[in-house]
C-alpha cells in the first residue's frame, strides 16, 4: 500500500520564516519544506529525508534567511510522514 503523505501550509512574512523553519525541522517529522513566494511559484525545496544534523542545515537555514530578505510573504508547505 502507498504511503501518503500529510501536507500542511503555513503563511509565513519574511521576518518570521527562519523561525517557523527551525521549528518545523526540530519537530522532526517532517519529509519535505517546500517554500513558495506570494505569486504561489516554488523558490526553495528541502528535503528532510535523512537524520537531521545542525550543521548540514546550516547552509540551508542561512539560504532562507537571505530569501527573508527579498521576498515578504511567504507560503511553507510541510509534507509529513
Amino acid at each position: 500500500m502507498a504511503e501518503e503523505n500529510k501536507k500542511e501550509e503555513f503563511k509565513v512574512s519574511g521576518d518570521e520564516i527562519l523561525k517557523k523553519v527551525k521549528e518545523i525541522i526540530k519537530e522532526g517529522n517532517a519529509r519535505r519544506i517546500i517554500i513558495k513566494d506570494e505569486k504561489g511559484e516554488v523558490i526553495m525545496e528541502i528535503p528532510l529525508t535523512f537524520a537531521v544534523v545542525g550543521t548540514v542545515f546550516a547552509p540551508v537555514l542561512a539560504a532562507v534567511g537571505a530569501l527573508a530578505a527579498l521576498i515578504a510573504d511567504f507560503t511553507i508547505v510541510v509534507e509529513k510522514k
